[in-house]
């Protein structure tokens, strides 16, 4: 694959960098195992790793762009496969829009593009990918694999891909799906025509009683993020984007298996190699940013998230591999910026988005890791991946997002447990144009004086400001406060 003269190069490269550690950045290990097809190779870190891992091979001092080519066209996914695949699905899939938002723009400081993926019939960009699968499968096995069909562990979206363009193409699909999936999407995919098992108390063990019937019955399994058809399919985003915002500057994508990053990011570096590519993972699932700092994929820690679509605790091998040579850097976004993010979307363009697909508006968000100088101003993507979000869930997203946002404040406050003691209370919510959403007042488990009682509030108001007004008039008028707002807690 490469010439004499790139090996040459790559090594003398690299090696010249492993003897001068002053040329290194970060704390990553000194090498990572790099797959080219089935072979191992071990390669050192070297100036092209950032502070987080990342590698851009156009850092390396005296490599020429014949063998940063050669390196890439190596990878397991490349942007001939990417443009294979966009001509493939073309004809099944959406060609989503990707507009302005005024609002938006305005509350970031950039010029802020939405990528409406969530607009897909099955309500996410994974029926890119899935297509792709599929049509891959049907030209290699031909019309055997009608027969036997494909199979898939998954709790949600992945899983109403497949199942919608199984039926689509006349191939029978199978899906494992672990018990706490949701029954609306249970119901979704059944209604598709997919064989449904619920088996596993979370996605790897459905994946591992899913593995078991590929032997059993003959099936093909597909991975829902790591398969190099399903990234290559989830990079025709990434034309699109460049095809509909030819002036973009950054593009910031969500990160769960690392499948769609892999691809977006492998086609907008292809068609504009200046252009940005962040990805935004989950801070309770960060399993992307583990693999970087591991330099392979490593088991990370999961912690249930409002982001669930991105919970994947390890990344797929060969997303990671392709991810890691185009991505620029990758930050994490906290549960408070996603709800404010869902809350956002909803208020301002009028769009419902679940938490995963919205993680890369919450990163961009005042206070956010992407709220930096360097994007103010600038053409910034940003793929509303998924818009599958069950109706209660979105409910205490909105709640989240409220309190996040201030407007939705909680207290308990000391009052007199005479008559008028809480009238008095509420007669000052409503000169201060406090709405009280829900109140309660307890005796017991008040210790002081025994003619007093705790009344708890939750209160909806318009801001910060307007919550400090609220603060300082309650305290003014004597009343012991205990104040409860977003993530925090103050006696006053």
């Amino acid at each position: 694959m490469f010439t004499k003269h790139s090996c040459h190069v790559i090594r003398s490269t690299l090696s010249s960098l492993s003897k001068n550690k002053k040329a290194l950045r970060g704390n990553a290990p000194m090498t990572r195992t790099l797959f080219f097809g089935a072979t191992p190779r071990i390669r050192p870190f070297s100036a092209a790793s950032t502070d987080d891992g990342n590698i851009n091979m156009e850092m390396v001092p005296g490599m020429e762009k014949d063998d940063i080519c050669a390196i890439r066209n190596a990878l397991p996914v490349t942007f001939s496969d990417i443009s294979r695949a966009n001509v493939a699905i073309k004809s099944g899939i959406k060609r989503t829009t990707c507009e302005k938002s005024y609002f938006l723009s305005e509350l970031i400081g950039a010029n802020i593009f939405l990528k409406t993926e969530f607009r897909q019939f099955t309500g996410s960009f994974k029926e890119r990918g899935a297509r792709n699968a599929l049509l891959h499968h049907l030209r290699d096995k031909g019309e055997g694999f009608k027969a036997t069909g494909a199979i898939a562990a998954s709790a949600g979206n992945h899983a109403l891909a497949l199942a919608y363009h199984g039926q689509q193409l006349g191939v029978p699909v199978t899906v494992v799906m672990p018990t706490v999936a949701p029954l609306a999407k249970v119901d979704k995919c059944r209604k598709f025509g997919a064989r449904i098992i619920i088996e596993g108390a979370h996605i790897g063990e459905a994946k591992e009683f899913a593995e078991t019937l590929v032997d059993s019955e003959g099936l093909t399994y597909i991975n829902g993020y790591d398969d190099p058809p399903i990234v290559a399919g989830a990079g025709t985003m990434g034309i699109e984007i460049v095809d509909d915002v030819p002036c973009v500057d950054a593009v910031v994508v969500p990160v769960g298996g690392a499948g769609l990053i892999a691809g977006v990011s492998c086609a907008v570096k292809t068609l504009k190699p200046d252009v940005k590519v962040y990805g935004v993972e989950p801070r309770f699932c960060a399993s992307f940013t583990a693999a970087l700092k591991a330099g392979h994929p490593v088991p990370a820690a999961v912690t249930p998230t409002l982001a669930d679509g991105l919970a994947v605790p390890v990344v797929g091998p060969h997303a990671f591999e392709v991810a890691r040579h185009y991505v620029d850097e990758t930050v994490l976004c906290s549960e408070k910026e996603i709800s404010l993010a869902v809350l956002r979307l909803i208020e301002n363009e009028k769009m419902v988005v679940e938490g995963g697909g919205a993680s890369g508006l919450a990163a961009l968000l005042p206070g956010g890791a992407l709220d930096r100088p360097e994007l103010k101003g600038k053409n910034i993507v940003v793929p509303l991946c998924g818009g599958n979000i069950d109706t209660t869930v979105l409910g205490r997203v909105i709640d989240r997002g409220l309190a996040a946002d201030d407007r939705l404040c909680n207290f308990t406050a000391t009052v007199s447990d005479r008559p008028g003691g809480i009238a008095r209370l509420t007669e000052l919510l409503c000169r201060e144009n406090a709405s009280i959403k829900d109140i309660y007042h307890e005796r017991a488990w008040l210790h002081s004086n025994v003619d007093q009682v705790a009344v708890k509030c939750v209160v909806e108001l318009q801001g910060k400001e307007h919550a400090a007004r609220l603060r300082i008039a309650l305290k003014e008028a004597g009343y012991p406060l205990l104040w409860k707002s977003g993530e925090e807690e103050k006696a006053y």
